[in-house]
């Protein structure tokens, strides 16, 4: 960065008005949070990516700004159904009754309640007295049919599905090739205390915070010693176990975060390989790496799951881990939009290309070496189904328990059939699936 900055030779411009600037503080966010409700509620892009767009275009606003109308959005879109069901006998514009809702839940309700007309309080007042018991339980759980009938199946599902409705802590996981976790958390608890970090209880590296701090602006972020992981894809990690000398190979890599733990796990040894279709993906993930501290990795954009470099690998990889493109109900915490962006048609494409990865990736394997399939789904069509024709198709290949895998690592985890489960309601972490099989 310049440090020799130009003095100002003029007063800085003023900041353009917003169409809102003479409203009452708490009128001008509800027409914010109905404004970006009208971009989102298209689904024609993810949430957090319209949002981005619509602070760039409202710089104006403050830290603070931010994260109430950010906040109130994603509320909307968790309980959106049960929203929609509310605001159908509301008056004025549809978006701004479903942004009073979600502002209402996010905020003071005494506050909101001060601006708004004698139809939008007598509504307000009706609605907030409405018994959630007693509407049906695709509206209560805000979810469309075709998924509500797919997570009815899980046991205890209504304590899932409510589970996923709650706002997600933020994971941290501290860079195990720098520091240890012992050594850090007692720092961030003196420095952040209002954010009540805490060990995670699965993971030896995970630190969980209770709210929206600015990571990255906190100097142990910049120094590479903690990043941003949630607890399940730390304990994918420690599935993986990969060695030293090893040749690793993380086939779906995205931004790299599961790239970061592997490496420090090899302690910056062996070889690792961070395979990614998406050049955008794969180029967020260098600058991770460097921060990191990590000399052993090479990102490599492929074509497709059978380009040639992938070929040029069949029986190297002593570890091969394929974290595969899911729909991501597991993270509806984290991605409400997610519920209503997806449609059963996707689910099909997604559990075809699944398949395809996984059998391509198999065939890095070494004899003796591990292939570890994961996802952040709850759906069996994208987990259990897709290891047991797996294995049907594969009798090179045997299932290992994901306990003999973790071996004394193991954090107390345990399952019937080997294949490893993490739930919100029950664990803390996304919803999660991973299983580990070994060449023969």
């Amino acid at each position: 960065m310049n440090n020799h900055r130009q003095k100002r030779t003029s007063k800085p411009a003023a900041k353009p008005a917003t169409p809102f600037a003479k409203l009452p503080i708490v009128q001008q966010r509800l027409q914010q949070i109905a404004q970006v409700l009208d971009k989102v509620l298209k689904f024609n892009f993810p949430a957090d990516a319209v949002l981005s767009k619509w602070f760039k275009e409202n710089r104006q606003l403050g830290g603070r700004d931010r994260g109430e109308v950010a906040e109130a959005v994603f509320d909307v879109l968790r309980h959106l159904r049960r929203y929609r069901h509310y605001a159908e006998s509301g008056v004025g514009s549809a978006h701004m009754r479903l942004a009073i809702l979600g502002l209402v839940n996010t905020h003071n309700k005494d506050a909101i309640l001060d601006v708004l007309d004698e139809g939008q309080k007598a509504w307000l007042e009706r609605v907030l007295k409405i018994e959630n018991s007693a509407i049906n339980a695709p509206v209560r759980f805000s979810l469309p049919d075709w998924l509500y009938t797919e997570l009815s199946q899980q046991k205890e599902a209504e304590t899932l599905m409510a589970a996923l409705n709650e706002k997600a802590p933020l994971d941290l996981r501290v860079n195990p090739l720098k520091a240890e976790r012992d050594e850090i958390l007692p720092i961030l608890q003196a420095d952040e205390p209002r954010f009540n970090l805490e060990a995670t209880p699965y993971s030896p590296w995970g630190i969980r915070v209770n709210g929206k701090p600015s990571i990255n602006r906190w100097s142990l972020f910049e120094k590479g010693v903690i990043e941003v992981q949630d607890e399940g894809s730390q304990l994918l990690c420690m599935l993986v176990s990969p060695r030293r000398s090893d040749m690793v190979i993380d086939f779906c890599a995205g931004a790299g975060g599961k790239t970061l733990l592997l490496g420090a796990m090899m302690r910056s040894q062996g070889r690792l390989y961070a395979f990614d279709v998406s050049g955008a993906r794969l180029a967020k993930a260098k600058p991770r790496i460097a921060r990191s501290g990590l000399s052993n990795v090479t990102c490599i954009q492929i074509e497709s799951e059978n380009d040639v470099r992938v070929k040029r690998l069949a029986g190297k990889a002593h570890r091969v881990l394929v974290d595969a493109p899911c729909s991501g109900v597991g993270t509806l915490r984290r991605n409400p939009d997610l519920k209503w962006r997806q449609t059963p048609e996707d689910l099909v494409e997604l559990t075809q290309l699944q398949a395809r990865i996984l059998k391509s990736a198999a065939r890095c394997v070494a004899s003796g070496g591990r292939l570890v399939y994961s996802t952040c789904s709850l759906l069996p069509q994208e987990n259990e189904a897709q290891i047991e024709a797996f294995l049907k198709e594969h009798p090179d290949f045997k299932l290992v328990p994901f306990e003999q895998a973790l071996g004394d690592r193991n954090p107390g985890l345990s399952a019937e059939d080997g294949m490893l489960r993490l739930r919100p309601d029950v664990h803390g972490t996304d919803g999660f699936f991973a299983a580990v099989m070994e060449r023969v």
